[in-house]
């Protein structure tokens, strides 16, 4: 029961993490910043208990994964301005599990026996069929829809990164523990380049930007958190049991952020939620 507890902890931050961010507000540069900073101050305490074998090769990866992920992490935030955190998160998330299953498949060639093919062919087509419930809108709200189109386009460029992200320690061939360091410099570095796409006039150390700390610290414990959970559980279950952050982000983000749907689309955004879960178990399952 532990393990398991162990194992929602990374669905618990990395859930939280967006309603935080909402919650205290700020610009995109803001936030970004604010969250980058976070998993920075967090990495450097890795550093007391935790002794990397420094190498070019570990810190040029890790500090490229951490670039990937400042990119990957400002286009989702800037998502939850288009559309809000509660129809960018389930669409987020399945466009990422569809996105680390496609290197998984023709990268790392983990699909090794026809039941994987079964459950991962089986895991895609649900995973899409609930992104695309999420993403349904009612007719006649043209304003809405322009919003959606756009948040979608914002969420295939922040998909790039956050796979990215996922993706490289493992091509790297890197202990997750080391990267935690070079790839916080990375993630700080990033956010303040990324920041001035985004806004006119960044604010990159103002006053919301501190408060935003908050929610980096909350992505700093999810990525502890899966590490454990990893080692404790095993990948399959620990990376299953991380996933299931999408359902505290959308359900947070209609309760607590009072991000407004119609009947029909709550009802479909809730149908499209336990579909992307669901296929996120069913991935767990092929690995």
């Amino acid at each position: 029961m532990g393990n398991i507890l162990l194992g929602l902890l990374p669905a618990l931050m990395w859930g939280i993490q967006p309603l935080i961010l909402q919650t205290i507000g700020g610009k995109t540069s803001n936030q970004q910043m604010g969250m980058s900073l976070g998993a920075l101050i967090f990495s450097v305490g890795t550093l007391f208990f935790h002794q990397p074998p420094w190498t070019w090769h570990l810190i040029i990866a890790s500090f490229i994964c951490g670039f990937a992920w400042a990119f990957g992490q400002i286009t989702q935030i800037e998502s939850f301005h288009i559309i809000g955190v509660s129809a960018a998160m389930p669409i987020s998330t399945g466009m990422q599990l569809i996105g680390v299953t496609m290197f998984g498949i023709f990268y790392f060639h983990e699909w090794t026996s026809s039941l994987d093919y079964v459950y991962g062919i089986s895991a895609l087509i649900v995973i899409i069929i609930g992104v695309f419930f999420t993403a349904y809108k009612e007719k006649g709200d043209s304003s809405a829809k322009g919003n959606m189109q756009k948040g979608l386009f914002i969420l295939v460029l922040s998909t790039v990164g956050q796979v990215m992200y996922n993706v490289i320690p493992r091509m790297a061939d890197l202990n997750g523990w080391d990267v935690l360091f070079p790839q916080g410099i990375g993630m700080a570095i990033g956010a303040m380049a990324f920041s001035f796409f985004f806004d006119k006039k960044p604010e990159l150390f103002s006053k919301k930007s501190f408060q935003n700390i908050l929610a980096g610290a909350a992505f700093a414990l999810g990525n502890i958190g899966i590490l454990l959970s990893n080692k404790a559980n095993g990948v399959a279950l620990g990376f299953t049991l991380s996933q299931m952050n999408v359902i505290v982000s959308t359900l947070g983000g209609i309760l607590f952020l009072k991000e407004s749907r119609t009947s029909k689309e709550l009802k479909l955004t809730i149908a499209g939620l336990v579909l992307v879960a669901l296929g996120g178990i069913l991935i767990g399952l092929t690995k």
